[in-house]
């Protein structure tokens, strides 16, 4: 698949072994809105984190956008997310990301000790459907999350269990709706 985004062609390998092997809308909706908002959010030498990078697009476009990023996903994704984000930033002057297994709940201190792991920026896109790793997931989302870090969720909003996290993560964050994409049931939220 190409897409192209601040200007530059970036190429996306699927695969359909897995969930996080496509691009799926809400990626697409959030690198559109980080293009066109960068006074809002400026990501230059930010500290960004994509939980469930899923195929690359977006950590790709936040590096585009000046980020130092690290893209976490499962092990059986990391493949593919690696030649991905090599593949479209390799050869530009840009912070080199990262790529890393995260598995949500899961040795979070171990992985990303607090006293070292600090991010300004959160991103995650497609992360809740339907599946049991809700809870994880939002506890995830709340150990990355420190005084100051924004974190930037876009989500295709499918299933009741969808509306039900954004009420929990309302409950603990305070959540915005920064943009909704019709077209594509997509909210985009703050928090």
């Amino acid at each position: 698949e190409h897409y192209t985004y601040v200007g530059h062609r970036i190429i996306i390998q699927e695969s359909i072994e897995h969930f996080g092997a496509v691009v799926w809308p809400g990626a697409l909706a959030l690198s559109q809105y980080l293009e066109s908002n960068q006074e809002q959010f400026n990501l230059k030498d930010k500290k960004v984190l994509e939980i469930g990078a899923g195929t690359g697009l977006l950590s790709i476009v936040a590096c585009i956008l000046g980020a130092h990023v690290t893209a976490t996903d499962l092990p059986e994704v990391l493949e593919n997310l690696s030649y991905n984000i090599s593949r479209n930033t390799q050869n530009m002057n840009m912070h080199k990301p990262e790529v890393r297994k995260l598995v949500w709940g899961e040795g979070l201190n171990e992985d990303f000790p607090v006293s070292t792991y600090h991010y300004d920026f959160i991103l995650a896109t497609d992360v809740v459907y339907h599946h049991a790793a809700l809870d994880p997931l939002l506890a995830t989302m709340v150990y990355f999350c420190k005084p100051g870090t924004v974190l930037l969720w876009a989500n295709k909003f499918r299933f009741t269990t969808d509306y039900e996290f954004l009420e929990k993560l309302s409950n603990i964050f305070n959540t915005t709706i920064l943009a909704e994409f019709p077209e594509s049931n997509v909210k985009l939220l703050k928090a």
